[in-house]
């Protein structure tokens, strides 16, 4: 078989981005044979994106298991990342049932922690070249595909040719705009802001989120003793609170149902956050080109759901490219399969925040699961499963469990009927 440097490539695939899903994507295709560059703006191999929920949903466990991450982390001393979460109706509380095994779970661990690590060890892979200081500022195309990119690096402007160009850039993806690859957004009508603390204590050392109807707010355990503690409300609070922005962040946190006491806490980081972060889906293929992690999907960030598809999609790239991209196999048809596959997995759960996202109180059928799986410690690992996206909106709402959760409600009723007699 003919290798890409005779072909005319400098290598199979050239990655643009060395986050999470760039470096899994790397790591994961130079193991199956392809010769890798990995671009990365940044000089500082330490560097990390700091604006984050700081957390892995359940569903990405099995690829950070296939990277090699998990004795990693666990060194490192990232919190397995149960939660439990505050409704109108009480409080949700996931718990593994009385026989059978623990509840599904990843990891909250620091940006600061995770990316140097999982950088690091895409650069430790053979096959993997990673290029720090290197930005794409453009495309190289050849009848009617991607085949390279054009990148600034220290040392002057460069092309890369590939056969494959992946696009792991962020919700902005430079990569997707030079391709022409359309966003579809969706408004974002809350805000965040964030911070971090030492020494702040949750309710059974686990994670925290709070539905306030329309606001939101979580509170996550980290490595290293910090709890990463987010406020979300919606943006008709902005101006105000923005006017005293870290006295409207604390009175917010101090408001909360079994407020973390973070008046005896040490807050180790400045207040960041954003007062606008639409929700962006793109096609995630072109011919010659693949995005992945935000740059193909950035949902709502208070799911805390983007490093786990961030590594999902690099794991559903490689599954379907990792033979065509070394020449072995039609890499059009491959593409086809990824996208189908990323949009079989995600469409379905981008809808659902889409739709939450504007700042609405629950609907009729939210209504249903969130009140009975306060109640119900069968429906609460049913939202588990949901929360963590080892499930779909489909499997979460099947008709057994809509009928479970109206049949609870229903006795709920009738035993507080029977209590005021």
């Amino acid at each position: 078989m003919t290798r890409p440097e005779s072909a005319g490539y400098d290598y199979d695939v050239v990655i643009g981005g060395a986050g999470l899903a760039g470096s899994a994507a790397a790591i994961l295709l130079a193991r199956r044979g392809a010769r890798v560059a990995l671009l990365e703006r940044r000089a500082d191999p330490e560097a990390y994106k700091a604006l984050c929920t700081h957390s892995i949903t359940a569903n990405a466990y099995p690829v950070l298991d296939e990277l090699g991450l998990v004795p990693a982390l666990e060194k490192a001393g990232a919190v397995r990342n149960t939660a439990r979460w505050y409704t109108r109706w009480g409080w949700i509380e996931p718990r593994p049932a009385p026989v059978g095994p623990e509840l599904p779970y990843a990891y909250n661990v620091r940006r600061s922690t995770l990316d140097p690590l999982i950088r690091t060890r895409a650069a430790d892979t053979p096959g993997v070249d990673l290029l720090p200081g290197h930005q794409v500022t453009g495309l190289v195309g050849e009848a009617g595909r991607t085949v390279g990119v054009r990148a600034s690096t220290p040392q002057g402007e460069r092309e890369i040719r590939a056969r494959l160009v992946v696009g792991a850039d962020g919700k902005d993806s430079a990569v997707a705009k030079f391709a022409g690859v359309p966003t579809r957004s969706h408004e974002n009508a809350r805000f965040g802001y964030l911070a971090h603390f030492r020494g702040l204590p949750l309710h059974g050392g686990i994670g925290h989120a709070w539905f306030l109807e329309p606001d939101m707010a979580y509170a996550f355990p980290n490595d290293d003793g910090v709890t990463v503690m987010a406020v979300l409300p919606e943006k008709k609070r902005l101006p105000a609170f923005r006017e005293d922005l870290e006295g409207s962040f604390l009175s917010f946190i101090r408001a909360l149902p079994e407020a973390p006491p973070i008046d005896s806490a040490e807050r180790i980081t400045k207040i960041t956050g954003t007062v606008n972060y639409p929700l962006h889906s793109r096609r995630p293929t072109a011919p010659g080109l693949a995005l992945i992690g935000d740059a193909a999907l950035t949902s709502d960030p208070l799911w805390g759901v983007g490093c786990g598809w961030a590594l999902q999609s690099a794991q559903w790239l490689t599954d379907a490219v990792a033979a065509s991209a070394t020449g072995r196999g039609d890499l059009d048809r491959s593409l086809v399969s990824y996208a189908r596959e990323h949009r079989r997995r995600l469409r379905g759960h981008q809808y659902l925040a889409a739709d939450y996202a504007r700042a609405r109180p629950f609907n009729p059928v939210e209504r249903l699961m969130f009140s009975a799986a306060a109640r119900d410690e069968s429906l609460a690992r049913h939202m588990h499963l949901f929360a963590s996206r080892l499930i779909g909106p489909r499997q979460f709402l099947n008709p057994a469990a809509l009928a479970r959760a109206a049949a609870v409600n229903i006795g709920h009723g009738r035993g507080v009927a029977r209590r005021g007699r």
